[in-house]
């Protein structure tokens, strides 16, 4: 298999030598990381060459790396079901870069692209309908970036007065942001049932 890998990436930076920045072999999969200007265009070929044929999208999703200068890490995962090969795209982009969106080579990327942008703030050019896809209207902020806090900005509860959903800041007393990282049964200041037959045993 990685024999097969090796002439397929030889083959593909071969090729698409503008694209291709460096090729490795990982579990199985070929990982080749791209120029972001050049996305589409590998993704383009890859689906259309004889050779390749990856002509199932199977996932995008992005890293965030909060050190770096480029912060972000797209990922494609790609399926070829007549050459049974899988491969791995990967483009590092700064947090004010935009992708290139792959939707006019795979349809089903439209949904893929909308929650990487909902979820990491990522833009996508020439996107048909680039909107937030899994949080609500006039959501703050991308959940999976590493710096968005655990909690949240904005809680949501049912007013019984008002008689309608209402949105509030969230308000926590400072004893629920101190975590001493202890296991429930570390922490136990109690005795349960049953432990007192344990005691006075060597």
């Amino acid at each position: 298999m990685s024999d097969a890998l090796t002439d397929l990436a030889t083959h593909i930076a071969g090729k698409r030598p503008d694209c291709v920045v460096d090729w490795r072999i990982d579990r199985g999969a070929l990982v080749i990381d791209v120029a972001l200007a050049n996305i589409a265009g590998l993704v383009e070929f890859l689906k259309a060459d004889p050779t390749c044929k990856f002509s199932t999208l199977v996932d995008i999703t992005a890293v965030d790396w909060p050190e770096r200068p480029k912060r972000f890490e797209m990922v494609y995962h790609f399926l070829s079901m007549y050459q049974n090969h899988r491969i791995r795209l990967k483009t590092s982009l700064r947090e004010e870069d935009m992708v290139p969106s792959i939707t006019d080579t795979h349809p089903s990327a439209n949904w893929f692209e909308r929650e990487v942008f909902d979820m990491f703030g990522i833009l996508f050019t020439g996107h048909p309908d680039l909107r937030r896809l899994l949080t609500d209207y006039g959501f703050r902020g991308h959940p999976l970036r590493k710096d968005f806090p655990t909690t949240g900005y904005t809680e949501v509860r049912y007013d019984e007065t008002l008689k309608r959903v209402v949105y509030e800041p969230v308000k926590l007393v400072q004893e629920y942001r101190q975590f001493d990282f202890m296991s429930p049964w570390e922490g136990a200041q109690y005795v349960l049932p049953g432990d007192e037959k344990g005691e006075g045993k060597a």
